[in-house]
Formats: structure tokens, sequence, C-alpha cells
């Protein structure tokens, strides 16, 4: 019999979202991804009435008519390594850069010493590519892997031990993470404007990466690092040539390091920046809100709310003091729709989530560094020692289509990509503020590293405001500024971008400390 129940509890409700094949209209088969929502803003559709109101002795209005509707969603969750990954190339209109990742690896071998995972394409794995498994059966053939031999599009040997196996997991994964070159061919020349990671005998234009993008220099081992301490480390790639990556943004004045019989790594990431022209991808989503079953006797019948056509408009990043990395994603929709529980929830695959650890400010946050734009200072002077908080915000100001006989949005338009944001630092010098007076060009980046991964958000250039001390009795002077950032093509042609994200698959113990 059926028993309508009273109530429906904000725990039993879920979230998850697949990405549209185009506006409005799901793939055959969408990938319901769950999401791990903390509080929700407004989900759903505004309805706006308009009422008739003739004039008549009667006085009174009659009943109005439905002429528009406004629909949009928003959700706070921790900013983890993995939950939001997917759904930052909605905020960003771009996909990553990647290295090369595999996810169809028929099997893994070894006979007579040959440790070898089988690909159907070996395109971007090379002798001395560092690869990263996971979700392997057996756990040998996931974790970290350097590559000792490739067999085109056949297969990699790797220098560890694995174990057979014949059917991989369909979710297992190998990502290329980095590099090590052989012995003495890394050198750091620091005779030019900028210092040069150089190598003797391997092409640095074949590892993939791209101007902009973060890496870093050294492993847990002694033999894995330049000589100088202060050559490894975070450093982000300012030119890239067949002989050298050139550097800047390192956290130490880099020196002349000869090398000598080290096999130095480099570990590297996942590059997502907002494109121009033709790298311009727009995505576009549907998020599924499910609401429980009204009826105790067909708990499987589960009702639902879904918001159509879905544009990733505003994400708000926050890091303070003493708490969790946190995010909120807001997004405009053309359409909401509602499934009664007799209907269900639509067709798809339903993954569960990847578990991932929140990040949290005290430990996990690596580098906050504000500074001046240098051509010629790797290391330039950072304008704060420490700070309270930092508060990024990305927007595309969407804006809804609206069209005669269409109820909603037919089509939604992006507006400029801009990225705003502030932060609180303890004051200890006056170039801050002097800065903001001669508009001068500023960076800023942080980098956070927790369980061998991490991720790095970079501003290339920004403009600073604010800048006026708060001074409180018995308490230090702290400095509230405001940042809005630019296209650092003034920079350099191949900063064309605001902001980038660079994710890290894996990093070595030490990039913890």
């Amino acid at each position: 019999m059926a028993t309508n129940v009273n109530k429906i509890d904000s725990n039993i409700t879920g979230l998850r979202i697949a990405e549209e094949e185009s506006i409005n209209v799901l793939p055959v088969t969408p990938n319901w991804v769950p999401a791990e929502p903390n509080d929700y803003g407004d989900i759903g559709s505004k309805i706006t009435t308009l009422v008739r109101n003739p004039i008549t002795d009667g006085r009174q209005r009659k009943k109005g008519v439905v002429t528009d509707l406004e629909a949009s969603a928003s959700f706070g969750s921790d900013f983890t390594q993995t939950n939001f990954q997917e759904l930052l190339k909605g905020v960003f209109y771009a996909n990553y850069r990647t290295k090369a990742e595999r996810t169809d690896i028929p099997s893994v071998t070894v006979q007579a010493g040959d440790d070898t995972y089988e690909l159907a394409s070996t395109t971007g794995f090379l002798v001395g590519s560092l690869v990263f498994g996971s979700k392997f059966t057996n756990a040998s053939n996931s974790g970290l892997h350097r590559v000792t031999a490739v067999d085109p599009d056949v297969s990699i040997a790797v220098a560890e031990t694995l174990t057979t196996e014949a059917s991989p997991p369909a979710d297992s994964k190998l990502v290329v993470v980095g590099h090590q070159f052989a012995s003495g061919d890394i050198t750091v020349d620091v005779s030019g404007s900028l210092p040069k990671l150089v190598s003797a005998a391997f092409d640095m234009s074949t590892l993939g990466l791209t101007v902009g993008e973060w890496i870093y220099i050294g492993g847990d081992e002694e033999a894995q690092n330049p000589l100088n301490a202060v050559n490894s480390g975070f450093k982000r790639i300012r030119l890239i040539d067949p002989d050298f990556l050139e550097l800047d943004k390192s956290d130490s004045t880099m020196v002349t390091d000869a090398g000598t019989s080290k096999t130095v790594r480099i570990y590297f990431g996942r590059k997502l920046q907002n494109e121009t022209g033709v790298n311009i991808v727009r995505k576009t989503y549907q998020l599924e809100l499910s609401l429980g079953a009204p009826d105790t006797a067909q708990p499987s019948q589960i009702q639902a709310l879904y918001m159509k056509g879905c544009l990733a408009d505003k994400l708000d990043i926050s890091i303070g003091t003493a708490t969790k990395i946190t995010n909120n994603i807001s997004f405009i929709a053309t359409d909401s729709e509602t499934r009664a529980s007799t209907v269900g929830l639509k067709s798809g695959n339903r993954p569960t989530l990847e578990d991932s650890d929140a990040y949290n400010t005290s430990s996990d946050v690596k580098r906050i560094k504000m500074a001046k734009v240098s051509n010629t200072d790797e290391a330039a002077a950072k304008f704060f020692s420490f700070v309270t908080d930092l508060n990024l915000s990305i927007s595309n100001n969407h804006k809804p289509a609206k069209a005669v006989g269409v109820l909603g949005a037919f089509d939604i338009s992006a507006g400029t990509f801009a990225v705003t944001g502030d932060v609180t630092a303890y004051f200890t010098d006056i170039e801050a503020i002097n800065s903001i007076r001669n508009n001068e060009d500023i960076t800023i980046d942080a980098i956070v590293v927790k369980d061998n991964a991490g991720f790095a958000i970079d501003l290339p250039l920004i403009s600073l405001g604010g800048g006026n001390p708060n001074i409180q009795l018995d308490e230090a002077v702290k400095l509230p500024l405001t940042m809005d950032a630019a296209t650092a093509a003034s920079i350099s042609p191949d900063l064309d971008y605001t902001a980038s994200i660079t994710f890290f698959d894996y990093l070595p113990d030490v990039a913890e400390v």
C-alpha cells in the first residue's frame, strides 16, 4: 500500500552532473558523476508572471500568465584533488593540456625480467618517462615507474617489478607525470636573463610542456636532484627550446650547476588555462538533484529535479586560515525539469566518486607568492611572507538568450572571462602600496601539495587595488589588497591567458616539505 512520507530529509538527497552532447541534449549514455555539496544556493527556476489589471468599476485584477523563467543552480564544496577537475573545464572554456594518459591497457606482462604494460598507443611515452599507474588489481602495477624501453604501439617496459595482470580493470590508468634524464645530461645555465635547465642529449620540446606551466625539479633520492639545492623545487616554464627550458618563479635564485653524474628528475601535470580562438571549448551540463522517494512502499522510485543546458558561470575559491580549501560554483541554465518518482531518474552510468581528502590550509599550502613581474629575476622579492586569506573569483559573465515562443532561454551567451580576487597579508614593507600607486605589473601564484599530489594556481599578470593598512590595537598590521587579472600577452605572447591551474597526479615526498 502506498504510504506518502511527511517530509524529505536533506541527507537522502544527492547531486550528480552529466556533460551534455549539445545544449539541452544528453548523450545516449551520459555519465552522471557525483558531486559533494556542503551546501546549496539557489537551485531551480524562478517563474515570472504578469497579472491582468484592466480598468473596470470592479477595481480588481485578473489572473496573470507565466511570461518568463530564470533557471540557475549553485553549490559549495571542499576543493579536493579529484572532485573538481572535470567541472573546471567548463569554467575555463577549455580542455586540459595533457601528456600521455592511457586507460585502454590490455594487459601487464612479466617475462624474463621484462616488466611491461601493453598499450594500444605509446604516443607520448618516452624512454625516461615517469609514469603513474592507478586502480590496477595488483598494487605493484600502480604507483610510480620509470620507462626503460618503448616498443611503438605495442608496449612500454619499466625499471620496477610488475605483476602479471591479464585483464586490468576498465578504470585503470597510466599517466606520464615526469621524466628522468640520463646521468650527467642536465646542467643549469644562469648566464642569460633567466636560468635555463639544459639538456645535452634530450629534446626538451618532446615532453609536451607549455609556456607558463609549473614543474617540480628533483626527486626523493639525492641522485635525482641537481647538485645545488636551490635548483630543485617548483619552477615555472618561461620558454621552451629543444636544448633547454627557461625558468622563472623560483623560490630561490638559481645557480650554475654542472650536474655531474646526476640523473635529474622533473615532475609535471595537466594544465588548464582559459584559451583563445579555436582552442575555446564550451561545455554544457545537466544537474540532477535527486529528492528521495515520496512513497515508503517504493523506496527505489526516486523523484528528481534537473537543470538543463547549464554553463558554469562563476567559481569562487577560498583559502583561509586554519580551515579547508573550499569553492562555490554557480550555473546559468536554459530550463529546469522535474521527474516524478513513478518516472524515475534519467538513464546513464552513475559511477562512484573517487575518494580524495580535503586540503587543509595549515600544512598543505606550500606557497602563496605575490611579486612584481620580472623578465630578469627568477626569484623576484615577494611582497609579504604570510597571508591570512586568499580568495579568487572566476566569472564567465553569461547571459541567457531569450526569444518569443520560448519559456526560459534557448541558449546562453558567454561574456568576458574575468578573474578577480582579494588577499589579506601581514604588512612588512611599503613596496606593495607603492606598486598600487605606480600601477605596476604584478603576479601571484599558489601551490598546494598533499599525499604525493597537488595543484598550482597561477595568475601571470594582475593589477592591485586597496592597500590601506588595517591597524588594530594589540594586533599585527594587515594589508588588504584587491586583484584584477588580465591576459599576460604583453609579458610574453605565449602567456596569452588570464589564469591557469596545473594538477599534478604525482609529486615526490620532498615536494611536501
